[in-house]
C-alpha cells in the first residue's frame, strides 16, 4: 500500500471520519479535496498547475445537458403525484385484483412499476400509493408488516425502471449512453416485479389471512365501470410513457428533452383530472429546486475530491487493492455489492454513486467487465438504501404519512422480506449477465481489412489537377 504513498489512504479515511461525524456530504467532499491537494502540493505530488483543471472540471458538470435531466424528471414526479393519476391506477388494479387473496398486494406492485416508469422518483411512487392503499389495507385486515413493506419495495422499483434518476447519473459517471443503461434496466426491472409477485403470491398460499380478498361489497366496479377505470388511468400512463421512454429509445429524443416533454405532460394530466393548482406548481419547483442542488453540490465536491484523489495515485491504490481480491472477476463483484450494501446504510445512492463509483471504473475495465451491466447491477443494490435503516428514505416517507396505529418497528421489519428479495435479483444478475445484456444493442463491428477492399473497389475518376503556380516573386532558380 505505501509504493502509493500515504496521501490517499489518508483521504479515505478522512471521508469516512467525515461521514461518520455527520458533516454534509458535498462540503466535507470539497474541504478534503482542497486541504490534501495543499498538502500534496506541499511534499512534492504535483505542483499548483495541476489544480487549474478543477475549474474546468466544475464547470463543464454545470453546462453538461445530460443532467438537466435531473430537474424535468422531478418535477414531473411531484406533479403526478398530486395529479390524480395514481389513486385511479390503485382504484383500478385494486377492483381488478380485489377477488383474489394478495389483490390490494399485486394491485400496489403493478402500479408501483407504471408510476416508475414514468416519474422516475421514489418519493413520488412511495407518497402516492401509500396514502391511498394503507387505509384501504387497514379496513380489511391486511398484516401491516406486508403492507408496509410492499409498498416501500414496489416505490423503490422506480430507481431500476427507466428513466430513472439513479440511471442518469451512473451513466454520466461511467461514461457510457444514458440509453444503453435504461435498455440493461429492462431486464432487471421485469425480473423485479416478478419476484415481488411471487413472494406475495406464497404469502397468499401458505398465510392467507395476513392479506385477504376484498369482500365482495367493496368490489364496486365491475365490466365496462372496471375497464372505463382502468382505461383512464392507463391510456395517459401510456402516453407519458412513450413521451418519456419510447422517445429515447427510438432515437427521437435525448433523456433531457424526453424530461422536458414528461413534464409539460405531467401538467396536461394535471390539467384533464382538473387538479392544475399554482401551489401545485410552487411546490413541485420548490422540490425540484432542493433535489438538484443538493445533487449537483454533491458532484462538484465529487469532481474536487476526485481530481486531488487521483492526482496523489489514489486511483492505483484501489485498483492495487480490487484486484488483489482472491475469485478474479467474480470475487471482485462480490466484494463490490457485499461493501455497497453495507456503505448504503450510511449513504443515500446519489453520494455512493458519486464518491464510490468511479474508483471502481478502473479495475472493472481490467477485468474486462462491461460497464452498462456493472452499473444496472449496483443500481439494483442501491436499491437497498431506500429500503434498511438508519437512513432508508422510503421507510422515512411512509412513515410520514402512516397513521400512528402502525408502528416504526413494524416499518422496518416488514421490509426484511423485500431487502432479501432485492438482493436475490443481485446474484440472479451476477449468475445469469443475460438479464442485462439481452436488452442492450450490440454496436456493430466493422473489420478494418473489409472496409479497405471495399473502399478499393470503389470506382475513382481519374482527375487531372492543375499545375500550381507557385512563383512567389523571389529569386530565380536555375
Amino acid at each position: 500500500m505505501l509504493e502509493y504513498g500515504y496521501l490517499a489512504p489518508a483521504m479515505f479515511g478522512g471521508l469516512i471520519i467525515f461521514l461518520l461525524v455527520g458533516f454534509p456530504v458535498a462540503f466535507s467532499l470539497s474541504a478534503l479535496g482542497l486541504f490534501f491537494g495543499f498538502i500534496a502540493i506541499e511534499v512534492g505530488y504535483f505542483g499548483l498547475a495541476f489544480l487549474q483543471a478543477m475549474p474546468a472540471r466544475v464547470f463543464g458538470i454545470m453546462s453538461n445537458d445530460l443532467l438537466l435531466a435531473i430537474p424535468f424528471f422531478t418535477f414531473m414526479g411531484v406533479v403526478l403525484e398530486k395529479s390524480g393519476l395514481a389513486e385511479d391506477l390503485m382504484e383500478g388494479f385494486g377492483q381488478l385484483f380485489g377477488s383474489v387473496p394478495g389483490g390490494l398486494a399485486y394491485a400496489v406492485i403493478f402500479v408501483g412499476a407504471i408510476l416508475g416508469a414514468i416519474t422516475g422518483t421514489v418519493a413520488a411512487s412511495v407518497i402516492a400509493i401509500g396514502m391511498i392503499s394503507i387505509p384501504i389495507m387497514m379496513k380489511y385486515g391486511y398484516d401491516m408488516r406486508i403492507g408496509t413493506g410492499v409498498i416501500a419495495a414496489s416505490g423503490t422499483i422506480t430507481q431500476v425502471i427507466p428513466p430513472s434518476l439513479v440511471l442518469i447519473v451512473l451513466a454520466f459517471q461511467l461514461g457510457v449512453p444514458v440509453g444503453d443503461m435504461y435498455l440493461g434496466a429492462i431486464g432487471p426491472s421485469i425480473a423485479q416485479v416478478l419476484l415481488f409477485a411471487g413472494f406475495i403470491l406464497l404469502v397468499s398460499i401458505f398465510q392467507p389471512h395476513k392479506v385477504p380478498a376484498l369482500p365482495a361489497e367493496a368490489r364496486t366496479l365491475r365490466g365496462r365501470e372496471l375497464a372505463a377505470k382502468l382505461a383512464w388511468g392507463m391510456v395517459p400512463s401510456l402516453v407519458l410513457i412513450f413521451l418519456v421512454l419510447g422517445t429515447i429509445f427510438m432515437g427521437l429524443a435525448t433523456p433531457t428533452e424526453a424530461g422536458a416533454m414528461g413534464a409539460v405532460g405531467s401538467i396536461l394530466l394535471a390539467l384533464a383530472h382538473g387538479r392544475f393548482t399554482w401551489k401545485m406548481v410552487w411546490q413541485a419547483s420548490d422540490g425540484t429546486m432542493r433535489i438538484t442542488a443538493m445533487v449537483i453540490f454533491i458532484l462538484v465536491g465529487a469532481t474536487v475530491f476526485s481530481l486531488v484523489f487521483q492526482g496523489v495515485n489514489g486511483g492505483k491504490w484501489i485498483e492495487h487493492i480490487l484486484s488483489g481480491i482472491p475469485g478474479g472477476r467474480i470475487g471482485f463483484l462480490i466484494f463490490v455489492n457485499i461493501f455497497i450494501f453495507f456503505i448504503a446504510f450510511f449513504l443515500d445512492f446519489f453520494e455512493i454513486v458519486f464518491i464510490v463509483i468511479p474508483l471502481l471504473i478502473p479495475t472493472a475495465l481490467a477485468l474486462d467487465i462491461n460497464l452498462v451491466w456493472l452499473g444496472v447491477l449496483l443500481c439494483v443494490n442501491m436499491q437497498t438504501a431506500f429500503m434498511h435503516p438508519p437512513f432508508g428514505f422510503a421507510l422515512f416517507y411512509l412513515r410520514g404519512i402512516a397513521p400512528p396505529e402502525i408502528k416504526s418497528r413494524d416499518i422496518y421489519l416488514g421490509s426484511i422480506p423485500w431487502i432479501i428479495l432485492q438482493l436475490i435479483l443481485v446474484a440472479l444478475i451476477i449468475t445469469f449477465p443475460g438479464i442485462v445484456d439481452s436488452f442492450i444493442t450490440e454496436p456493430v463491428l466493422l473489420d478494418a481489412a473489409s472496409v479497405t477492399e471495399q473502399l478499393d473497389a470503389i470506382p475513382m475518376p481519374d482527375l487531372e489537377m492543375p499545375a500550381l503556380d507557385l512563383d512567389l516573386g523571389g529569386p530565380a532558380t536555375p
